[in-house]
């Protein structure tokens, strides 16, 4: 006996959806790489599509099957990147749900780094929060997909501000012990002051056209290099030694963080239209205070480009 197809019927209330779908389902995505091992990616999916008034439901297996064979190309090498198999997903979905003009896909993953601390080399692992996703518009039959990648990491920051106190209280003890001007200066040159920590959570999202690529290693080294220091799972003594020296070297506020992200985006991917859009968020679990410190930025790669520009151009020539 045919079964019918509720889905087709028409709704009580005929109103358009924006977004019908199914969240929260659990994949592990691998990602073939030519000459490296596969890529794994612990991965939670939300896929939706646009619902017509005409239709009570939209076919929700249709989505799994999707995401399925996306990943089965992946693990074949057809699919490149992580923010590829949202791209490849969304172009899918247009194809399984007919009635559908925009789909939408979103992923964030759990990503295993394998890295090496800086003085023993040890080598230690490293998760990073990966998030992507693609909006695919049907467009008359070419569609158009705009594609996100970005990732979440966790570092290490200074504030400034503790550390010139410091500085001051350090310089006023030397010259109390008769020691000179000269001296002092020269000490604390070599040595930076003591100051409040803070573990910082950097967060970098671009948003480009589909034919634009995005290394995720790249947007994981900036959000790290835009902290005060990198910092690992597993220290030897030297490695603790680099990285509390490193830190205290390199003093950041949080609004110092998000400002070095953006420098650092424009410098890594000049490359990108200008209406690349770039979002980068720094949250600074503070540890003398109970609130967190927060900034952020969202701009197109155009915008920042200028604002950079500006800012070097307006600099004194002394």
């Amino acid at each position: 006996m045919e079964l019918p197809d509720t889905q087709s019927t028409q709704p009580e209330v005929r109103i358009n959806l924006t977004r019908v779908g199914v969240k929260n389902v659990k994949k592990l995505v691998e990602v073939a790489r030519p000459g490296k091992r596969p890529v794994i990616f612990i991965s939670t999916f939300n896929v939706y599509v646009d619902l017509p008034s005409s239709l009570k439901g939209a076919n929700l297996s249709r989505n799994f099957e999707v995401i399925d064979e996306v990943l089965q190309q992946a693990t074949e090498g057809e699919v490149n990147g992580i923010e590829e198999v949202c791209n490849a997903v969304a172009r899918k979905l247009l194809d399984h749900h007919e009635y559908a003009d925009r789909t939408e896909v979103k992923m964030t993953s759990l990503y295993m780094v394998r890295r090496e601390t800086p003085v023993s080399k040890t080598e230690c692992d490293e998760v990073v929060e990966v998030h992507a996703s693609a909006v695919a518009d049907r467009n008359n039959g070419t569609p158009l997909v705009r594609k996100m990648i970005g990732a979440e990491v966790t570092g290490i920051t200074a504030c400034p501000c503790a550390q010139n106190i410091m500085k001051e209280l350090a310089s006023a003890k030397l010259r109390n012990l008769e020691i000179s001007e000269e001296k002092i200066q020269e000490f604390l040159n070599e040595i930076p002051m003591a100051t409040h920590n803070q573990r910082g959570k950097g967060f970098l999202l671009i948003e480009t056209d589909d034919d634009q690529h995005v290394g995720l290693e790249t947007i994981i080294d900036i959000l790290k290099d835009s902290m005060s220091a990198r910092i690992f799972e597993l220290l030897k003594r030297g490695d603790e030694s680099h990285v509390v020296f490193s830190a205290h070297s390199n003093a950041r506020f949080v609004e110092d963080c998000v400002r070095e992200m953006a420098k650092r985006v424009v410098e890594k991917f000049s490359y990108l239209p200008g209406d690349s859009v770039i979002t980068i968020k720094q949250t600074n679990e503070e540890s003398i205070h109970q609130h967190d410190a927060y900034a952020e930025r969202k701009a197109t790669i155009a915008e920042l480009k200028a604002e950079i520009k500006l800012n070097y151009s307006q600099k004194p020539d002394f």
